[in-house]
């Protein structure tokens, strides 16, 4: 009877430990697929206009927000307002710099950035003033 009760614990185990391991490494992929899906980027490309607001903001993750007037618009509509997020303070300094100016922005849209790195799904990495 021991014996058994040995041979059952023994395949308990190893059942154990291979479930362990399979959902430790479901988990890895897992954690691998969401951290691709929030970092792919959708498209990259430029705006052009004229920067009329740019802030530090959040509660719980300080983020770059800015707003761009896009050029070509005559009225400042929600239409023609551009809101972006800069992708680290390096570039939100140049933006602060430029805040009034004509400027072109290139960005990188993400289909779901993480909250740290900015509000939108724009994320300027590089801003150069249009004269």
């Amino acid at each position: 009877m021991s014996v058994q009760l040995d041979q059952v614990k023994q395949k308990a185990k190893k059942a154990l430990r291979r479930t362990l391991w399979i959902g430790l490494v479901a988990f890895f992929l897992f954690g691998i697929g969401y951290y691709v899906y929030r970092t792919y980027t959708i498209s990259e490309g430029s705006r052009t206009g004229t920067l009329f607001k740019i802030s530090k903001k959040g509660v719980l993750f300080k983020t770059f927000e800015g707003q761009l007037h896009l050029e070509g618009s005559v009225m400042m509509t929600s239409q023609s307002t551009w809101d972006f997020s800069a992708l680290n303070a390096g570039v939100y300094q140049e933006l602060q710099n430029f805040e009034g100016k004509s400027v072109k922005c290139y960005y990188r849209e993400k289909i779901d950035p993480f909250p740290w790195q900015g509000d939108t799904h724009y994320l300027v990495y590089r801003v150069e003033p249009v004269q």
